[in-house]
């Protein structure tokens, strides 16, 4: 999607919608961008940090999750939809232990359509698509199946 007007409200709207969640606020959560069908949050490591001085596994977990969920949730704004959108299942692997800032990606598997995605909301006012998110180049990986539900 190009840089507009439109999408910066879009993005702005999300965070807004990330702000008002208070265990996200209380991550630090910010919008890091959003390019070629991927989405980047960052929080930083001091609010998310354990006792070995590293990243906090659920910390870890809850921002590849919101990653893929304001992925979804984008993509279903920029069609013009009113959707809800829920994570129905996730697999995460830690790989290596995070010492500096949260920096996680999402985009869609390599398998998923999201022109399917959204013409199977349109008919039946649900859908759901699996995305692929990833903090620091891979130390934490996670797969999850997203749903999408027509408001109303």
């Amino acid at each position: 999607m190009p840089d507009t007007p439109d999408r910066d409200a879009l993005l702005l709207r999300l965070q807004a919608t990330l702000d008002a969640m208070p265990p996200v606020a209380a991550m630090g959560i910010r919008i890091a961008g959003y390019a070629d069908g991927t989405l980047r949050l960052c929080a930083p490591l001091a609010a998310n940090v354990n006792d070995k001085g590293n990243a906090f596994g659920g910390s870890l977990a809850s921002v590849m999750t919101l990653a893929g969920w304001a992925l979804v949730s984008l993509r279903l704004s920029q069609a013009g939809h009113d959707a809800e959108v829920y994570v129905a299942d996730s697999s995460i692997r830690y790989r290596a232990p995070v010492y500096a800032d949260l920096d996680a990606s999402a985009c869609a598997a390599p398998d998923q359509d999201w022109d399917g995605f959204l013409a199977l909301f349109d008919k039946r006012g649900r859908a759901r698509i699996t995305v692929c998110a990833q903090v620091e180049d891979g130390a934490a990986a996670l797969e999850g199946r997203f749903v999408a539900l027509a408001k109303g």
